[in-house]
């Protein structure tokens, strides 16, 4: 059967109570250094292209908007939960239909906040630290919206597990391999459109001085819309991935949402770029800090490299001094 669909999983579409990840996340670290090493570095380049999807998002709803927007977590699991009903319930998708799902899905719903609270809130001069404090209201509603609808218990995807690559000895699986080309192929693709588009010149140009943007008959609004679905687009695909790649929760993007501030924090707040610097950084560090501490304390690890930077740059690894303070 194709490693794409739904197959080939012990407990397809059920449920997983262990807490554990699968895939590659539950791979033993066993063998010589060399073997442990290999295994970490590639289970930290895929995770980082993963994060680096979600991490986009934040940076550039930040750099439009000014808000640090505590639901995002939340988006990224909206996707999972989107290609998980699509995959196990009559419909019966493949993977790469979910996937395009809920990135459809994601997109919409990014539209629909916007017009329904965040452009509201705007329009009313609502200041920022309020509006910040709506996001973290929302995070909270739909992340038990989701725990009512989906249960307390962690949701296993059906899959295969079925190594399809084994780069410098490490097997990875189908949505390993392939979720890391469609990471690589949408982020060259929001590069492409924010250096090469008239679309991504008005983003740099909000992002830099809303008024001055207006003023030079740019849309602001618009502009701000089309971020808010491309953001959340990119984080329901990374929600799909992350879904894939570990497992589903309605506490997933919770997690998440911790690592996907600091790899933006350490990448530089408002730099796209750097979101992706950061998020590879942040995710390498994490892994290969399991060497010296445990697993279960390895976000600790994240928060410890990234002051460490932002002690010598304050402005993060890529960001502008400008947008900072």
């Amino acid at each position: 059967s194709s490693a794409s669909s739904a197959s080939a999983s012990p407990t397809p579409g059920g449920t997983d109570t262990s807490g554990t990840g699968n895939g590659e996340a539950t791979t033993q670290d066993t063998g010589s250094f060399g073997h442990q090493l290999a295994t970490k570095v590639v289970r930290g380049v895929i995770f980082g292209l993963i994060l680096a999807l979600a991490a986009i998002g934040v940076s550039l709803i930040y750099g439009t908007t000014g808000l640090n927007n505590f639901a995002h977590g939340e988006l990224v699991s909206f996707g999972g939960f989107v290609a998980y009903v699509a995959m196990t319930s009559s419909a019966g998708m493949n993977g790469w239909a979910a996937m395009l799902l809920a990135l459809m899905a994601g997109a919409g719903f990014g539209w629909l906040q916007n017009a329904t609270i965040w452009h509201p809130l705007r329009k009313k001069r609502v200041g920022l630290i309020q509006i910040m404090i709506v996001s973290i209201g929302l995070s909270l509603l739909l992340r038990y919206i989701y725990a009512f609808i989906f249960g307390p218990n962690r949701l296993v995807m059906p899959q295969s597990f079925d190594a399809v690559a084994t780069p410098f000895g490490v097997p990875v699986s189908y949505w390993g391999l392939w979720g890391s080309v469609l990471c690589l192929v949408l982020l060259a693709a929001v590069v492409l459109i924010r250096e090469r588009t008239r679309l991504g010149k008005s983003i740099r140009a909000v992002a830099d001085n809303k008024m001055l943007a207006a003023t030079a008959g740019i849309a602001v609004e618009r502009v701000i819309l089309m971020v808010w679905m491309g953001g959340a687009a990119l984080a329901a695909v990374s929600g799909v991935l992350v879904a894939f790649y570990q497992t589903l929760s309605f506490q997933g993007g919770a997690q998440i949402l911790l690592l996907i501030f600091a790899a933006v924090t350490l990448g530089g707040l408002g730099s796209a770029y750097g979101a992706l610097v950061g998020a590879l950084i942040l995710s390498l560090f994490v892994e290969l800090s399991t060497f010296i501490i445990p697993t279960s304390m390895k976000n600790v690890a994240a928060m410890i490299v990234m002051i460490a930077i932002l002690l010598i740059r304050p402005s993060g690894i890529l960001g502008k001094a400008q947008r900072v303070g």
